[in-house]
């Protein structure tokens, strides 16, 4: 297995694990849902674990790794409202669960850039 296929492989598991648990845990992410949004918080939990499960499907497969890496990383870009909504609600909850909350900001940019590196690298 190259190095290519690990990173891929690994990011398959972030991501079905993190689609999964939007589908099966919804309430956990609902919070992080920013209002201006039309519809349920529920109903955009639901959508964006599908996303992810759809581009943990693509990347897994050597012929769509490519688009789903690509899709990833704007997916990824896409979602940082979110986490600068949970980082704002958060600011008065425990240190630790405050300072999770606001790690998850700069862990965004290096989630876009790993999936677009394993877009790239698709098929070498």
């Amino acid at each position: 297995m190259t190095t290519n296929d690990r990173s891929a492989r690994l990011l398959v598991g972030l991501l079905a694990g993190a689609g999964a648990a939007h589908v099966v845990v919804p309430k956990l992410f609902d919070d992080m849902v920013p209002e201006f949004l039309p519809g349920t918080q529920r109903t955009w939990t639901h959508a964006s674990g599908v996303v992810e499960l759809l581009l943990a499907a693509a990347i897994a497969v050597p012929q769509t790794r490519k688009v789903g890496g690509l899709a990833a990383a704007g997916f990824f870009a896409a979602i940082l409202p979110a986490h600068l909504k949970m980082a704002y609600d958060w600011r008065e909850k425990p240190t630790a669960l405050r300072a999770g909350a606001y790690a998850r900001i700069p862990l965004q940019a290096p989630l876009v850039m790993w999936a677009a590196k394993v877009g790239r690298d698709a098929g070498r």
